[in-house]
């Protein structure tokens, strides 16, 4: 059956208002809603210099949680035929057939639209502005460019590394030196975790023509190179809140030996490259981030 034929099928069949409720919560990626949650809450409690608002705290985020979901959701709207190509994603509810375009779109625009406008008058204009400027770099530039070359993963790692910095303004800090750091450690820590996703996702990534790393350079070792300096950095980078007074020796210490075992699953992934070697980077990524951002949280001076 085509695909027209599918959405047509879909328009008239009555739905259960439980299955688009989900359907519309499944827009807004919740697991990568959590992160960006998590980010930008580690992002304001490291930039404290007293007592937490935890009025301001819940305002960021509610209206983190609208703007991201929004921008997330527009993102499985414009790659709704790609997302359909790809086994790992023809589920989803816009290739399923589950909701129509236009449910997503006027459902994502309106949530992007309140999370910016609920930002800027329950918080400020500085943390609304920068969670605009996501929107725009994850929908305007990411999202077309991975149909077009392989540096979206450095593209798109820009707005991914953005909420903390969000949470940065929202304590009442400035963009300076901190905020620079948290970034750049968000920055680098996507470089890794993104590469083994699309190593183990290759071939999925070819059927659905996006071009990264893995798909331009199939049989090529720039994936596991790009892994291992990548790590490389982040080790570097993820030091220098101590040294700058964010983080205390309790920080330092976790924070190499996280980078020392992401380091080592990359160096295995680059000598022996396989599909189990690939999940496992991936995991050591997956615990990484969380386990540093604590630390960041729970040891500052």
């Amino acid at each position: 059956m085509s695909k027209p034929a599918v959405q047509v099928i879909a328009a008239v069949i009555p739905r259960e208002r439980s299955q688009v409720t989900s359907d519309l919560v499944a827009l807004t990626k919740p697991r990568v809603l959590l992160m960006v949650l998590a980010t930008t809450l580690v992002g304001y409690f490291v930039a404290l210099s007293g007592p937490a608002d935890y009025v301001r705290v819940t305002h960021l985020l509610i209206g983190t949680l609208l703007a991201a979901g929004g921008t997330l959701a527009l993102n499985q709207y414009l790659e709704r035929d790609v997302d359909a190509r790809m086994e790992r994603t023809r589920r989803r509810p816009l290739p399923a057939g589950r909701l129509q375009p236009l449910e997503a779109l006027l459902f994502a625009g309106a949530l992007t639209s309140l999370g910016v406008v609920y930002l800027a008058i329950g918080v400020g204009v500085a943390a609304a502005a920068v969670t605009l400027a996501t929107t725009v770099l994850y929908i305007g530039a990411y999202t077309p460019l991975k149909l077009r070359t392989a540096s979206c993963m450095l593209v798109g790692a820009v707005p991914g590394a953005l909420p903390p910095v969000t949470g940065w303004l929202a304590a009442g800090g400035d963009i300076g030196l901190g905020a620079a750091v948290l970034f750049a450690i968000l920055f680098l820590w996507q470089l890794p975790h993104t590469l083994a996703i699309a190593r183990l996702y290759a071939d999925d990534y070819a059927r659905g023509g996006v071009r990264v790393l893995a798909v331009v350079d199939p049989h090529g070792t720039m994936s596991e190179r790009q892994i291992v300096s990548s790590t490389l950095a982040l080790i570097a980078v993820s030091v220098l809140p101590a040294a700058i007074g964010l983080g205390g020796i309790a920080y330092v210490v976790t924070a190499c030996a996280l980078g020392l075992g992401l380091l080592g699953a990359g160096l295995a992934h680059a000598n022996t490259v396989s599909t189990a070697s690939a999940r496992r980077v991936l995991m050591a990524s997956l615990l990484y981030l969380p386990l540093l951002l604590a630390a960041l949280a729970l040891d500052k001076p």
